[in-house]
């Protein structure tokens, strides 16, 4: 059975007062809304490729070479972060995030895939070239990704299908639909959006055996997620894959990457030991909010 590791001290969102979660989903709403309208006012700042690094034209299997890091170089304790955006989006969606993760000394990086990719499969070996750039040019020969919503499944991917999990220290995903999703607006018209419903050729072959996948996984979902049906489809839950599933309260599925308490639970789930570095892990799973 997959190992859920606790994770240590994680922040708390106040709960709305009383069950009426009628009202809680009221107000979760009013939310996305005021995110949606955030999100489309910097969205055209997240267009352009970021500066320090520019990922490769075409897609394709990730190199299999572990580039040494120069004998001068003094490499920062953290790996490096990459950022993946979710469908429709762009790295725009991750400057709360950003800035939580560099006033901690970690370097985040985004990865802009087009709106036009039509395949996980091809959006993930662009992501694994991404991540051999980051740490040839860095000297890492890991790093920890974070992924919103499509991100998180096309990271997953490239962890346990390409095998990324010799790259990925820590993987978080924030509403990604591991399980398949029976929500996902234009189904039938974009062929990346039905490879996130269930039972798609994708998810199936992410249920398959994954042994010794080295990459630990932190997934945020949220019971008032309105794209991830039913809602513990945001969980990873595999008997192969080390994993800790955070429950979030109060907020929908646009703003998992911008709330700041998220942003915080994160930054903790990325800083948390490693399996062998703390005797202390516990088993069962946690909540962020």
């Amino acid at each position: 059975m997959a190992r859920l590791d606790r994770l240590p001290s994680l922040p708390r969102l106040p709960r709305p007062p009383g069950p009426r979660l009628s009202s809680a989903l009221l107000g979760a709403t009013a939310l996305e809304l005021f995110v949606l309208a955030g999100r489309l006012a910097v969205y055209p700042f997240g267009l352009a490729p970021e500066r320090g690094g520019t990922a490769p034209a075409e897609a394709g299997p990730p190199a299999t070479t572990d580039p040494p890091a120069p004998a001068t170089t003094v490499l920062p304790a953290a790996p490096p972060v990459v950022l993946l955006h979710g469908f429709i989006d762009n790295r725009s969606a991750f400057v709360v995030l950003r800035r939580t993760l560099a006033r901690h000394g970690r370097r985040p990086e985004s990865l802009n895939y087009s709106p036009l990719t039509r395949d996980v499969r091809t959006a993930a070996g662009l992501l694994g070239r991404h991540v051999e750039e980051i740490c040839a040019r860095t000297g890492h020969s890991r790093v920890d990704i974070v992924g919103h919503s499509l991100g998180g499944l096309i990271a997953r991917y490239y962890v346990q299908r390409l095998g990324g999990d010799r790259r990925v220290r820590t993987l978080v995903t924030l509403g990604t639909p591991h399980g398949g999703t029976a929500v996902a607006p234009g189904a039938g018209v974009h062929p990346i959006v039905r490879q996130m419903r269930g039972g798609s050729s994708v998810i199936e072959e992410l249920r398959g055996p994954a042994p010794g996948c080295r990459t630990r996984f932190v997934s945020f979902w949220s019971e008032l997620d309105q794209v991830m049906v039913p809602v513990g489809t945001a969980c990873v839950d595999h008997p192969d894959l080390d994993a800790v599933n955070v429950r979030v309260t109060g907020i929908g599925h646009l703003a998992l990457p911008v709330h700041p308490t998220v942003a915080a639970a994160v930054r903790e789930a990325l800083e948390a030991p490693e399996a062998g570095e703390d005797d202390a892990t516990a088993t069962g799973t946690t909540s962020a909010a």
